[in-house]
């Protein structure tokens, strides 16, 4: 049997094992069959909490398909909420090693003594194409004409430790996702699959975004896509540096500023939902 927890950010819902008390041997084929609405779980992907040698602790998260993944703004608030409200630290202020480097996390208790909200130091934006990557000789990849399935969008790439492609307009609501999202998932411009914001501008300090993550689809929230939706927005002149912007997302709301030097700080709510028991199968 093996024990775990679900937790999401705004909607964003992972599963996440304490690999302090657990081992997890396969955890691509464990995030397919955990995530999986009727056989297994049901999230957006899997989770797991590690001991570090360079940060207080470590980050391993998988997709839904069992895809491993770079970052996740939304993992990276609730495991601050995790090994806080679990006894695992007494820190309000720690670091935590992902695949993109070591993030920084500051933890906000509630009256209950449990921690309700996080900051994150999300690290620096990247505009060069070559690293995000996009296949362009650009310096930047900011509102350029791009065709996907037949039709043409303006779109912005940027990097917080995984691709994203930001595409601003006026109704994103009416929007098929399941239809369109694996167009731009899978488009050649982006060698390494990209995660695809569709954002409209409220005012110059609140956005609306919705998202189609690589290899999950359609999600209630994005972390990084929330923090690449901010950079592009401020990058296309929507938005200020160095001022909070409000970003709707269909989970709830995340607060982000971009700042000067081009780093990105994100603050928003952590929740559990519960913890469980699971047999894994023999395959696993």
């Amino acid at each position: 049997m093996l024990t775990f927890s679900k937790m999401h950010g705004i909607g964003n819902d992972y599963i996440y094992i304490n690999c302090f008390q657990e081992t997890v041997t396969d955890p691509e084929k464990l995030s397919i069959f955990m995530s999986d609405v009727h056989f297994g779980v049901g999230s957006d992907g899997l989770v797991l909490i590690l001991p570090s040698d360079v940060a207080d602790f470590r980050m391993r998260i998988f997709n839904a398909d069992g895809s491993e993944a770079m970052m996740c703004g939304n993992a990276t608030r609730c495991i601050g909420k995790y090994v806080y409200d679990m006894g695992m630290t007494n820190h309000t202020e720690i670091s935590l090693e992902t695949n993109s480097g070591i993030k920084y996390l500051s933890l906000y208790p509630g009256k209950d003594g449990k921690i309700e909200s996080v900051k994150v130091d999300m690290g620096k934006a990247v505009l060069t194409p070559s690293e995000i990557p996009v296949n362009s000789d650009l310096d930047r990849f900011i509102s350029q004409p791009v065709t996907v399935n037949g039709k043409e969008y303006k779109m912005t790439c940027v990097s917080m430790g995984n691709p994203h492609a930001v595409v601003f307009m006026s109704d994103i609501d009416s929007l098929d996702l399941e239809k369109i999202g694996p167009f731009f998932e899978h488009h050649p411009l982006f060698p390494n699959r990209v995660n695809t914001e569709f954002a409209r501008v409220i005012d110059d300090h609140t956005l609306q975004m919705r998202v189609w993550e690589r290899g999950s689809g359609e999600t209630f929230a994005c972390g990084t896509g929330t923090c690449a939706t901010v950079v592009a927005a401020v990058l296309n002149g929507f938005c200020p540096k160095e001022e909070e912007i409000l970003v709707h997302l269909r989970g709830g709301d995340l607060r982000i500023v971009y700042h000067s030097d081009d780093s990105v700080t994100m603050i928003g709510p952590a929740t559990y939902i519960f913890e469980g028991k699971i047999e894994i199968p023999a395959l696993l």
